[in-house]
């Protein structure tokens, strides 16, 4: 019995020092998601839009003049098509690329739908991320009066 006793507490001695060494880690030695786990359009689009086109959607992100090919001001899509807002084109062009476009890919390497793709443990969670971050550019989308129109 005696040695049981000493073995178990020598086990659970040991299982506790694990336990401490191990929430003395820092959040530096921790992996970090590639991807925002938030599905919030507003997110999705600060994470992966706005270093090139702006927070604001104009074109003018913190990497913008790093470009040879200025971003596309993304406030204008509504009233270049006609006071429309192609939602399946821009689905289009945010999932397979544009082969005009270098940032984006060409049509057999596109940037965001195989980027989502190969980061999301799903198909569904692709589709809804891209589908709010569409949803969100509308939301940017200026009229007329060169006001947000939401």
């Amino acid at each position: 019995m005696n040695g049981r006793l000493i073995l178990t507490s020598a086990f659970v001695a040991s299982v506790a020092l694990a336990s401490v060494a191990t929430g003395q880690q820092s959040t530096a030695d921790r992996m970090r998601p590639l991807i925002s786990p938030s599905l919030v359009g507003r997110d999705v689009y600060g994470s992966f839009c706005a270093p090139c086109h702006g927070v604001d959607g104009t074109g003018h992100g913190p990497v913008a003049s790093a470009l040879k090919t200025a971003p596309a001001n993304l406030t204008l899509i509504r009233l270049k098509n006609g006071g429309t807002f192609p939602r399946a084109l821009v689905e289009a062009f945010v999932t397979s690329g544009n082969a005009t476009i270098a940032a984006h890919g060409t049509s057999d390497m596109p940037v965001w739908g195989p980027t989502f793709k190969s980061l999301e443990p799903s198909d569904a969670l692709v589709k809804v991320r891209i589908a709010n971050v569409i949803e969100y550019l509308e939301s940017l989308q200026i009229g007329e009066s060169g006001q947000v129109q939401r």
